[in-house]
C-alpha cells in the first residue's frame, strides 16, 4: 500500500450530504410515479413480437424475463423509441425495445462506463479526491477518472490499491440508481465540488439533469448504466497520469486513472496479454528501433518522415492511385488557402474558425482549409455538369478523400460500390472492421423526407453489399446520415479510418446545377458523398506499422532487401548486387560497415528486411548470393536472375493481382 494523504474533511461534508440529497429526491419521485396511472402500452421488439405492458411500471428487465432467463441474467442496458434506457427504468409509453449484452458496442460502452463509476468510487472513498469526469474511452478499449487530488501525483505504484476499492464496491452488489434533479439541486449536492459546479452551469437551460449512486458514490451523470456493480467480474487499473482541466494547460492539474473491465476474469486475461503484446509493436516504439520517422519542436504536431517511411507512404500512394484509376475516378487539386468567405459559405468557420490557421492578405482573411470538401465543390460548379455519368468523383490525395456528387436515385449505387472498394483495400491489409449506420441526430438540417430516403438508400446498399451491419441511431452528421467503419488489426485494436458521410447541405451552400438528361431543364445534386479509405495517410502508415508488428509484406515493405558482404574482400560485389536489384525498382540497401558478418545479419532481421542476402567471395565467383528470408534461418544460393524473378513474383502476388479489378466503367 502506498502512503498518500486523503481529504476525510471533504469526505464526511460532501458524501453524507449527497446521499441524504438523493434519497430524498429518489422517495419524492418513486411516490410520484406511484401515483400515476399504470396504463397499457405496446412494447415492439426488434423480431415485430409485440409484448403487452403497463405505463410507468414495466421495466426493460420485466421484459427481458419474459422473453428468456438468460438474456434476463445478461441484459446490460436497452434502447427505447431510440433513446439509451437503465434496464431498470420504468417504460413510459409505447415504444420499440431492444436489449443489448457485453458482446454489442451499446453493452460494452455502458459496461465500460459504469465501471468508471466503480474506479471513481474507489479514488473518491480512497484517496478524497474531487471527481472530475469519468467516460469510457474513445477507442473503446476501457474507461477512465479524471480527479483533483490537490498535490498528489498519482503513478502505477497507486494501482493496485486503486483495484482493490473498485473489486470491494463490485463486490457488493450495487446497484446503480437514478435520479432527476433540477439545476439548483444539482448545484446543492455538488456544492463542495468545484467541477461539477462548472459543468452544471454549463448545461443548456432545458438540459434534464440526471445523478447516478452506486454505494456511496453519488455523481452527476447523463447515464445510462448497468443494472448493479456484480456484472464487473474483473477490474484491472491499466495506469495513471497528469491531465488538465477541460484539456486546458492554464487550468487546474488533474491526474487520471485509466481502467479495464469484463464480465470474466478469462477475458481481462486475454486482454491483458494483448495489451503486453501491442506494447512491443507500438508505432513509437518501432519507428525509434527502425528509424522511420521524428518530430521537431519547429513543427509541432508533424513528423518527419525518413526514407523508409517516404517509400511506405509513396507506395501506399501508388497503390490507392492505381485503384482510382480502375475505378474511374478522377484527381484535381485545389489550394491549401482560400478566402474566409468561402469557409463562412461553406459553413465551416462556424464550426471550425477558432482553431484554423488565419491568414491576413491584403486587408482580407484568408484561412488554411480544415477540410477539402469545398474545393471539390467548386470544382464541381466551375463548367456545366451534364447528367449522362450521372456524378463526378473528385479527390486530394493526402487525406484520400473523394467528393461524389450524385441525384438522390444514385445514393444507393454509390454507397455500395464504395463499400465494395473499401473492402477490397482492406482484405488487402488483413484488417477486419465492422459497419453501423448512424442516422439524423437531433441538431439534424433539412427535411425529414429526406433524411428517410436517404437512410433507406443506405440501409439497401448495406443489404446488398451482405456483411453485418448495425444501426447506430441519432449518431450522424447534422448535414446527413454516414456508414462509419471501424478496422481491427492483428491485435484486435479497432482504429476508424474509412467512412461514407452523406451531406445534403454543401451542394445547395454552392448552388451546385447539372443539366437534366434532356439537356433542358438544369437540376441540383440532391447529396454529396464524402468517401475516404486510407484517411489521414500519416496515421494509416502508424497503424499498418503496428498491424504487421513492423514486418511490412514484400510489395510495401521500405526494407525489401539487404546485401551484406562477408568481409572486405566482397564489398565490390556486394555494391554490383545492390546496384543491379536497385536498377529493377526494388528497395535495396548494402551494410558496408566493418562489422562482423553475423552482426550485420542480427542487425538485419531487427530491421525486419524481408531479404538478406550473404556475399562472400564464393558468391562473388560464381555471380550468385545466399539468401536468408524474414523469419527463416535457412539459406538459400540463387542466381541474381533467380533472385530478381522471385521478387518480381513476390511483388505480383502481393501487389499487381490486387490492382487487377473487375469493374465495368461507366
Amino acid at each position: 500500500m502506498v502512503p498518500h494523504p486523503k481529504d476525510d474533511e471533504y469526505l464526511n461534508a460532501a458524501i453524507p450530504k449527497r446521499i441524504k440529497m438523493f434519497e430524498s429526491i429518489q422517495a419524492e419521485q418513486k411516490t410520484q410515479r406511484l401515483s400515476l396511472s399504470p396504463d397499457p402500452i405496446k412494447v415492439t421488439l426488434p423480431d415485430g413480437t409485440v409484448k403487452d405492458a403497463a405505463k410507468w411500471q414495466t421495466t426493460p428487465f420485466d421484459v427481458a424475463k419474459e422473453i428468456s432467463k438468460n438474456l434476463a441474467n445478461n441484459a446490460l442496458i436497452a434502447r427505447v423509441n431510440g433513446v439509451l434506457w437503465d434496464m431498470a427504468r420504468p417504460l413510459e409509453q409505447d415504444c420499440e425495445l431492444r436489449i443489448y449484452k457485453f458482446e454489442d458496442d451499446e453493452g460494452r460502452d455502458t459496461f465500460w462506463h459504469s465501471s468508471a463509476h466503480i474506479l471513481g468510487q474507489s479514488l473518491e472513498m480512497g484517496y478524497g479526491c474531487m471527481l472530475c469526469i469519468g467516460p469510457c474511452t474513445t477507442r473503446g478499449e476501457g474507461f477512465y477518472y479524471d480527479g483533483f487530488y490537490g498535490d498528489l501525483g498519482l503513478n502505477d505504484d497507486h494501482c493496485k490499491q486503486i483495484e482493490a476499492g473498485a473489486l470491494k464496491a463490485a463486490g457488493e452488489k450495487q446497484p446503480f440508481e437514478r435520479i432527476e434533479v433540477t439545476r439548483d439541486q444539482a448545484l446543492e449536492m455538488f456544492s463542495d465540488n468545484e467541477f461539477k459546479v462548472e459543468i452544471i452551469n454549463d448545461l443548456p437551460a432545458d438540459k434534464t439533469i440526471t445523478v447516478y449512486r452506486c454505494g456511496p458514490l453519488v455523481d452527476l451523470c447523463r447515464g445510462p448504466h448497468i443494472p448493479n456493480t456484480s456484472f464487473v467480474k474483473a477490474i484491472a487499473c491499466l495506469k495513471a497520469s497528469s491531465a488538465y482541466w477541460r484539456g486546458n494547460k492554464a487550468r487546474a492539474i488533474l491526474q487520471r486513472v485509466y481502467g479495464i473491465s469484463y464480465p470474466d476474469q478469462k477475458s481481462l486475461k486475454e486482454y491483458l496479454l494483448k495489451l503486453e503484446e501491442a506494447k512491443k509493436y507500438d508505432h513509437r516504439i518501432l519507428k525509434v528501433k527502425q528509424e522511420r520517422f521524428f518530430r521537431h519542436e519547429s513543427s509541432p504536431g508533424s513528423r518527419f518522415f525518413l526514407p523508409h517511411v517516404a517509400r511506405v507512404y509513396n507506395k501506399l500512394m501508388d497503390f490507392i492511385r492505381s485503384q482510382y484509376r480502375v475505378r474511374g475516378y478522377e484527381e484535381v487539386i485545389s489550394p491549401n488557402v482560400f478566402n474566409m468567405d468561402l469557409w463562412v459559405q461553406s459553413g465551416h468557420a462556424a464550426n471550425y474558425k477558432e482553431n484554423m490557421f488565419i491568414l491576413e492578405i491584403e486587408k482580407q482573411e484568408f484561412g488554411l482549409k480544415p477540410m477539402n470538401c469545398p474545393g471539390p465543390c467548386l470544382v464541381f460548379k466551375h463548367r456545366a455538369r451534364g447528367a449522362l455519368s450521372g456524378l463526378t468523383r473528385v479527390r486530394r490525395f493526402r487525406q484520400d478523400d473523394a467528393h461524389i456528387f450524385c441525384r438522390e436515385s444514385q445514393i444507393k449505387d454509390e454507397v455500395r460500390e464504395a463499400l465494395k472498394f473499401i473492402d477490397y483495400v482492406y482484405e488487402i491489409f488483413g484488417f477486419t472492421y465492422d459497419l453501423k449506420l448512424s442516422t439524423r441526430p437531433e441538431n439534424s438540417l433539412g427535411e425529414t423526407a429526406t433524411w428517410e430516403k436517404a437512410e433507406s438508400a443506405l440501409k439497401e446498399a448495406l443489404d446488398e453489399f451482405g456483411k453485418p451491419w448495425q444501426l447506430n441511431e441519432g449518431d450522424g452528421a447534422f448535414y446527413g446520415p454516414k456508414i462509419d467503419i471501424n478496422v481491427s488489426d492483428s491485435l484486435s485494436r479497432k482504429f476508424q479510418c474509412a467512412t461514407l458521410q452523406l451531406d445534403f447541405q454543401l451542394p445547395n451552400f454552392f448552388k451546385l446545377e447539372y443539366l437534366a438528361e434532356d439537356e433542358a431543364k438544369i437540376e441540383r445534386p440532391v447529396v454529396m458523398i464524402h468517401r475516404a479509405i486510407l484517411g489521414s495517410v500519416e496515421r494509416m502508415f502508424a497503424i499498418l506499422l503496428m498491424h504487421y508488428m513492423g514486418k511490412w509484406p514484400f510489395w510495401l515493405s521500405p526494407c525489401q532487401a539487404i546485401v551484406c558482404p562477408v568481409s572486405k574482400k566482397s564489398q565490390a560485389y556486394a555494391e554490383k548486387v545492390k546496384d543491379e536489384i536497385y536498377s529493377k525498382g526494388f528497395h535495396v540497401d548494402a551494410d558496408l560497415t566493418d562489422r562482423k558478418i553475423g552482426k550485420k545479419v542480427r542487425e538485419a532481421q531487427l530491421a525486419q528486411y524481408n531479404y538478406i542476402l550473404v556475399v562472400g567471395e564464393q558468391e562473388a565467383e560464381t555471380g550468385q548470393v545466399s539468401v536468408r528470408i524474414r523469419d527463416k534461418a535457412d539459406l538459400t544460393t540463387m542466381s541474381i536472375e533467380g533472385l530478381l524473378e522471385r521478387f518480381s513474383e513476390d511483388a505480383k502476388i502481393s501487389f499487381e493481382t490486387f490492382v487487377k479489378f473487375p469493374l465495368k466503367l461507366p
